[in-house]
């Protein structure tokens, strides 16, 4: 059985204008949608994916909205007197 294997593009090595080679560090961050990564997030969690733990202590940057959303929800989740 044949397994992909898979890489991470970060565009082209070389200067297309000069020919110089270019650096391909990875980025040290990627913006990206929510909904990109909220599915596999929440399986991972309830699949207890030992990974997550690895990145428990990461800071992420949500908009000011969304905080106040989720500030809102654990609020009203939480279980009455």
């Amino acid at each position: 059985m044949v397994h992909p294997q898979l890489r991470v593009y970060y565009g082209p090595e070389e200067d297309t204008d000069t020919g110089c080679s270019v650096s391909a560090a990875p980025p040290s961050t990627v913006t990206v949608p929510l909904r990109e990564v909220f599915g596999w997030l929440m399986d991972a969690v309830h699949s207890g994916r030992t990974w997550l733990r690895d990145f428990e202590d990461d800071e992420v940057t949500i908009s000011a909205d969304l905080y106040d959303v989720i500030l809102a929800y654990q609020h009203y989740q939480r279980p009455s007197a």
